[in-house]
């Protein structure tokens, strides 16, 4: 029985979770959330288990001196609640930890018998994944559910994703089996420079989360840290003459996809973020998913000064009369 003293009755509340591991390359989902936590201030009132999810030699907890005192932090989920305040003020119900070792079922009803008995009227899952996406471009933010309803009234895709999963997946077929909408919001994390931190797939990832949600999101040094990042990865793609054709080759994959698309929807989301931001408003275990659902390397490499760096990708193969084979 989940007995919530202490958290008082909410408004309109949102529940936003974001779990460590796979489904997260560069940290980007958790760290979305974590900053979410920070900037609102966010009121921990309840913690899962450890020891029903964790394989504590698989994710291990850790000691540190508090006072002069040894203190042990065990690897959990913890769930936070903040008010965003405004005109139209609301709440958002917080979830952030790693992703489970085990015992998958039980965790997502735990995790859904919070958001009944604290009225939540929408899950929003985050995760971050490996892609063929260059650095250089707006990171890609893909908004899926399972419910068919939802994906027309918020503009989302309709999932249709055949292969391994993780617990983002997992909590989302869930939500939709208990009956409470919910929604998936992935960013494409650059395979060839997946070490984290990655603000600025953190940043598109509370973009759209404010947009789907309709609140402003503070966002403290998040857009200056995104841009410093994106200046420490070109000078080191400036490095290596083959890492530098290849964000080239995917820059043009990227532009040439996407000239189609480019009416005005995206700039009208822009327009209207700009609008709601100058007028105020509602105030690593493990590897990563991957566009096709696979693990994927990390692709960590030290460079002069302890600096991550990018690898050298691998040659795209041909076929007999010298083409690169297509996707199809």
């Amino acid at each position: 029985m989940i007995e919530l003293e202490g958290v008082p009755e909410l408004i309109d509340p949102v529940m936003v979770a974001a779990f460590e591991g796979w489904n997260d390359a560069g940290d980007a989902a958790s760290t979305a959330v974590a900053h979410l936590d920070r900037e609102w201030k966010g009121e921990v009132f309840a913690a899962l288990d450890a020891e029903d999810y964790y394989d504590f030699q698989v994710n291990r907890p850790t000691v540190f001196m508090d006072g002069g005192v040894r203190k042990i932090t065990w690897p959990t989920t913890r769930l936070s609640v903040v008010r965003v305040g405004g005109e139209k003020p609301r709440d958002l119900v917080l979830v952030r930890g790693i992703e489970p070792s085990m015992r998958w079922r039980s965790f997502c009803n735990e995790i859904l018998g919070f958001a009944h008995e604290l009225g939540v009227e929408l899950v929003v899952v985050l995760g971050a994944l490996l892609g063929d996406t260059p650095h250089t471009r707006p990171v890609p933010i893909s908004g899926t559910t399972s419910d068919p309803e939802l994906a027309r009234r918020m503009e989302l895709e309709e999932t249709k994703y055949e292969g391994p999963t993780g617990i983002v997946g997992i909590l989302q077929e869930a939500c939709t089996h208990a009956g409470v909408p919910a929604v998936s919001l992935w960013a494409a994390v650059p395979h060839y420079v997946s070490q984290p931190p990655n603000p600025k797939a953190t940043l598109a990832l509370l973009n759209r989360l404010e947009d789907l949600i309709d609140v402003r999101i503070p966002l403290g040094e998040l857009p200056e840290d995104a841009r410093a990042w994106q200046v420490g990865v070109d000078q080191l793609a400036a490095e290596d003459s083959e890492v530098a054709e290849y964000v080239q080759t995917l820059e043009e994959a990227r532009d040439t996809a996407e000239l189609p698309e480019a009416s005005g929807e995206a700039i009208a989301r822009e327009f209207e973020r700009y609008l709601r931001r100058r007028d105020g408003g509602s105030g690593p275990a493990g590897g990563h998913a991957t566009a096709d659902g696979s693990d994927g390397p990390s692709y960590r490499r030290e460079g002069p000064g302890g600096r991550a760096r990018p690898p050298k990708p691998p040659k795209p193969e041909t076929d007999a009369d010298g083409e690169e084979p297509s996707d199809d």
